[in-house]
C-alpha cells in the first residue's frame, strides 16, 4: 500500500445558528494515499467545503482528528500547523485568489519566499511550474490581463510550486466555461500523473468526478463510497 499523505479520523461537526445546532458531518473516516485523486461531491450546503477546511487544518472538529503527512493537526500549534501546510498541501479555489499588483511569476513565487527560499531561486522555480501548465509565456502578466481559465492554471501553479503531498481543491472549474473547465481538469490529472501529487477534488462537476479514481459522497453528514 502507497503511503498515507492525508487521515480523517471520527472527524464530526456542527454549527450553531440561533437556537439551533446543524449537524454537518458525523464520524466522518477517509484515508487519501500518495498519487490517488479523489472526488467528492454532495448537495450545496452537505459540509463539502467545511470537510476540506477541516482537512488543511484551517478549523477544528468538535470531534475526531486529521494527520497530514503523518502528523496530528490537533497536536500542533498555529505556527507549526502553518509550517506543515506549507510543506505538504496546495490549495486551489472556485476563485483563483492570485493576487492583482503581482506578475504570475511573482504569485507562483510566493509560497516559496515564505518558506525564506531565495528570491532567485523561488523565481525560476515559478518559472518552470508555469511553463509545465503552459503559461511560460504569461510570466510577466498581471492577473488582470491573463484570461479566466489562464488564472486558475496560474493558480494550479502556485499549489504546485512546492511539490506537496497532497492539493486540497475547492470547486476548482466551478467559475469556467465548459471548454475551459475542461482544459483545467485534463491539466489536473496530467499533472497528477506526472509528479505523483494527490488531489482531493470538491466538485459538482460529475464528469470530472467520474476521471477520478475515487468518488466520495457526503451525504448526511457521512461520506459514502460511489465507485473505486
Amino acid at each position: 500500500m502507497s503511503e498515507i499523505v492525508l487521515a480523517c479520523h471520527d472527524l464530526s461537526h456542527a454549527f450553531v445558528q440561533g437556537n439551533d445546532r446543524i449537524q454537518i458531518l458525523t464520524a466522518v473516516n477517509m484515508t487519501i494515499h500518495r498519487g490517488e485523486q479523489v472526488a467528492i461531491v454532495g448537495a450545496s450546503g452537505s459540509g463539502k467545503s467545511t470537510l476540506l477546511q477541516l482537512m488543511a487544518g484551517l478549523e477544528d472538529p468538535e470531534q475526531g482528528s486529521v494527520e497530514v503527512c503523518g502528523q496530528a493537526l490537533k497536536q500542533l500549534g498555529p505556527a507549526a500547523r502553518g509550517r506543515l501546510r506549507n510543506q505538504c498541501l496546495g490549495f486551489v479555489y472556485q476563485f483563483h485568489h492570485l493576487l492583482p499588483e503581482f506578475s504570475a511569476l511573482e504569485n507562483v513565487a510566493m509560497p516559496l519566499l515564505l518558506r525564506r527560499m531565495a528570491a532567485n531561486e523561488a523565481a525560476r522555480l515559478a518559472a518552470e511550474i508555469l511553463g509545465r501548465v503552459g503559461l511560460d509565456a504569461r510570466l510577466e502578466h498581471r492577473p488582470a490581463q491573463l484570461s479566466g481559465g489562464e488564472r486558475q492554471r496560474a493558480a494550479m501553479a502556485r499549489a504546485l510550486v512546492t511539490t506537496p503531498a497532497c492539493v486540497l481543491a475547492d470547486e476548482p472549474t466551478g467559475n469556467l466555461d465548459p471548454q475551459t473547465a475542461t482544459n483545467v481538469y485534463e491539466l489536473m490529472l496530467e499533472l497528477n500523473r506526472q509528479l505523483g501529487v494527490s488531489f482531493v477534488v470538491v466538485t459538482h462537476d460529475m464528469d470530472l468526478a467520474n476521471r477520478m479514481d475515487r468518488i466520495l459522497r457526503l451525504d448526511k453528514g457521512q461520506l459514502v463510497q460511489m465507485n473505486s
